[in-house]
């Protein structure tokens, strides 16, 4: 099987994918725009060969470097980043080269928040009541229809960026002169927790591993300036995966992990916010692994390159991720956060500034059979100075 890996270096622990992929015996060939002397040897390593270009968005180029490759070792069977930003751009290769998996014609309703609502209808699945806003009257005549506050995101966009909240008058006003000239999804706000139903998905639409994580701060919050939390649930509620295979239906989810979000409303309801056609970004997968003691790396390889995988869940654990600020005074030193809670810990580590606006700086990384230790352990790590 050969297999182009766009984007192997980054987010870093991509090289983890292809690692195992060349475990299960994939050729794989990456295609990024960084320097070859600059990958990590662990990537280098398994990689049978690089291509590098100057702008991974150069779609020329790229079709250049997927024919370089077909030339060299035949027939390319998938085309993969497993990564948000390049999807659509997964997709128009694989439409170019006749590759299995998501292809062009289909990326629509899982990049536009619109699109995917329409999916989420026919499923039966209830979602906050949203259009599509081009105009000031249009954002005002839905306004009216379902009163304040309301959300206005990017039709395409990832977590919270470019997302308003929009509670009056004021508010508007500032969201109509400062958005930008694109296309803004707005819909009601709804009161509740956010939470996921996670996972993957092998070749015959079989789900061989899930999960869900339930967020202490929303992204949005957390964008905003909240420090956020979030961990590992023990346990899925059984509304909660009824529903989510419901959305693996609708959306002919094959081959491929997903991240999928959902508000547990007041009323006990889930309302379906999102779907994400990868697996959730930061430290996520590692948590998954520390959650199970499993290797979901290794489990996406033997699906991609068998077709399917045994992966055994028995949830022993909660991890809880917290995260801080740079330049945010908070009581307990970095010392002293590993001194009190070093039997809870069991990672720490910087994150890279493309996720540090949601999720702060700098995180922590805790685990136990309980969850309320970890809560209030995330709530002390985070109390700021006095």
């Amino acid at each position: 099987m050969n297999l182009v890996f766009l984007s192997p270096h980054f987010p870093p622990n991509m090289y983890l994918y292809c690692q195992r992929l060349r475990e299960a015996g994939v050729t794989v060939l990456g295609l990024a725009d960084a320097a070859y002397d600059g990958l990590r040897p662990e990537l280098r390593e398994a990689l049978t060969e690089y291509y590098r270009v100057d702008d991974l968005h150069d779609d020329a180029a790229l079709i250049r470097a997927v024919g370089h490759f077909t030339h060299r070792y035949g027939k390319i069977d998938r085309i993969e980043s497993l990564n948000e930003y390049w999807l659509e751009t997964d997709a128009r290769l694989r439409t170019e080269f006749n590759v299995p998996g998501i292809r062009a014609e289909r990326i629509d309703r899982i990049k536009r928040k619109s699109a995917m609502k329409r999916v989420f209808e026919r499923a039966g699945v209830r979602v906050a009541r949203g259009r599509v806003i081009r105009t000031a009257p249009a954002a005002r005549q839905f306004i009216d229809q379902v009163g304040y506050p309301v959300v206005a995101k990017p039709d395409i966009g990832v977590g919270a960026a470019r997302t308003y909240r929009i509670a009056n008058e004021t508010d508007l006003e500032a969201f109509l002169g400062d958005r930008p000239p694109i296309d803004y999804f707005m819909e009601e706000f709804l009161e509740g927790t956010l939470l996921s139903y996670d996972g993957l998905v092998d070749r015959d639409g079989r789900v061989v591993f899930d999960s869900s994580l339930v967020y202490g701060v929303t992204v949005l919050d957390s964008v905003r300036g909240a420090d956020m939390y979030y961990w590992i649930e023990r346990e899925i509620a059984d509304d909660l995966r009824e529903v989510g295979r419901r959305v693996i239906d609708a959306f002919e989810v094959r081959e491929r992990p997903f991240h999928f979000e959902f508000f547990r409303l007041d009323d006990g309801d889930l309302a379906a916010l999102e779907v994400n056609m990868r697996q959730p970004g930061g430290p996520t997968v590692d948590l998954w692994n520390w959650a199970n003691d499993i290797d979901f790396y290794r489990a996406w390889a033997e699906v991609v390159a068998r077709g399917t995988t045994e992966v055994r869940t028995a949830r022993p654990f909660y991890t809880l991720w917290a995260g801080r600020r740079t330049g945010r005074s908070y009581a307990l030193s970095h010392d002293e956060v590993l001194g009190e809670f070093g039997p809870l810990l069991i990672h720490h580590d910087g994150i890279d500034d493309v996720f540090s606006a949601a999720m702060g700086n700098y995180g922590y990384v805790l685990r136990g059979p309980e969850l309320e230790p970890l809560v209030a352990a995330a709530h002390r790590i985070q109390a700021k100075a006095a």
